[in-house]
């Protein structure tokens, strides 16, 4: 559960900050706030940490991902380009600003095949979402090579990638714009939350406008007074969620090293295994090691394996039978059963394109998926558990 598990007395203290001025809400109310700005404060050093100019603090990693399209002009008539294997939300912010999402197939990576871009790109294609899955980067120097040649904006949705690296340099910002999560399961948390991170002052002013009803937040006038260019709507940060933010932000680095050690214990373990394989990682060393992917040679070996290890009491995931992380298995959205009772953006009649939903377009998920496994990893795992974990790995190896 990454930084869930290290909730402690730092905490409390950034929390107690602002429970003291009593003042939850991030904007205005300067003067009874006492100099407390927790979602400012989290949004400077969150920006610094990824090497960014810019930081935005939102309601969630879903919200980020449609203030960042809407900040780039995604809308009605565009296509974005989205990997098999993601979380649904991608798809659903997509389709929240009115554009269609255009599956596209995966690498060896588990994350977007920068191959698949001109295959699957048409004329009314408007932007690439490359999703870091699982903790690890995709080939994103590619992703950028292919999508600038192009012209396609890159949105970076890393809401499972906080604290990775590819190269030296942080994922989310790479892109045009990059996305991150920090609900209660994520590598730093904080409840729930999100943050766009970007370069560019434009697209950074357009999200902040659109994520506070427009506002324009000059701080020469009174809240309400500002002036206002564009519509928006409420995707604002707390500052609950801000000061949860600092405090562990602080503990990143330590989460991510503390993994790294736990994943090489296992992933040695697993190596003794005949026929074992791995999930490729363009960088190793910039791995967050929030999870640990492996193979087998088919996905029937693959599942007696899991069940294997599911009765040593050693949890995993075959994400291709996963109901939230594979799209040929969300049945409401192959139904293009969305929110709206029209089955709006599929029947906007401003999209000319055509899109379809099917198992054959994405061969190279079908296979790696299937064959493939995924464990969750912990922070703090004691020598015990770990043990536990190397003893299942051995008697479904034995059994095999």
């Amino acid at each position: 559960m990454a930084g869930a598990e290290l909730i402690g007395k730092e905490e409390i203290k950034e929390v107690m900050d602002v429970l003291e001025t009593g003042i939850l809400m991030r904007y205005n109310f300067d003067k009874e706030r006492n100099g407390v700005f927790k979602v400012r404060e989290f949004e400077e050093a969150f920006a610094k940490y990824c090497g960014a100019s810019y930081a935005l603090g939102v309601t969630s990693g879903s919200s980020a991902l449609k203030v960042a399209l809407t900040a780039l002009d995604v809308g009605p008539g565009d296509e974005v380009l989205v990997p098999a294997f993601t979380f649904l939300a991608t798809y659903e912010a997509v389709m929240e600003v009115g554009a269609i999402p255009v599956m596209v197939d995966i690498d060896e990576t588990l994350n977007l095949d920068p191959k698949e871009i001109e295959k699957k790109k048409t004329q009314y294609t408007k932007a690439v979402i490359p999703v870091h899955m699982c903790g690890s980067a995709a080939n994103i120097d590619k992703i950028m090579e292919v999508a600038r040649k192009n012209k396609l904006l890159v949105l970076e949705d890393n809401a499972q990638g906080c604290g990775a690296s590819f190269q030296g340099k942080k994922l989310g910002s790479f892109g045009d714009m990059g996305i991150f999560s920090f609900d209660y399961v994520k590598t730093l948390t904080t409840g729930e939350g999100g943050m766009i991170i970007t370069n560019n002052l434009d697209l950074y002013h357009r999200a902040e406008w659109y994520h506070d009803h427009g506002h324009d937040h000059n701080p020469k006038v009174g809240r309400g007074l500002e002036g206002r260019t564009i519509l928006g709507f409420n995707y604002r940060m707390n500052e609950l969620q801000g000061a949860l933010g600092l405090a562990q932000l602080r503990k990143l680095d330590y989460i991510v090293a503390e993994q790294q050690k736990n994943k090489k214990i296992i992933k040695d373990a697993l190596a003794q295994v005949q026929g074992m394989g791995f999930r490729h990682l363009p960088d190793p060393a910039g791995d967050s090691a929030t999870f640990l992917a492996f193979n087998l040679p088919d996905e029937d070996k693959a599942q007696r394996f899991q069940n294997m290890l599911s009765a040593e009491g050693v949890d995993t995931v075959c994400y291709k039978r996963n109901a939230w992380h594979y799209v040929p298995n969300w049945e409401h959205f192959l139904a293009r059963s969305t929110a709206n009772s029209k089955k709006y953006p599929f029947t906007d009649p401003t999209y000319k394109g055509k899109v379809q939903y099917l198992r054959e377009s994405i061969p190279q998920a079908e296979d790696i998926l299937g064959r493939t496994l995924v464990m969750g990893l912990s922070v703090k795992m004691s020598p015990e558990k770990l043990n536990q974990i190397k003893k299942g790995i051995e008697q479904a190896a034995k059994n095999m």
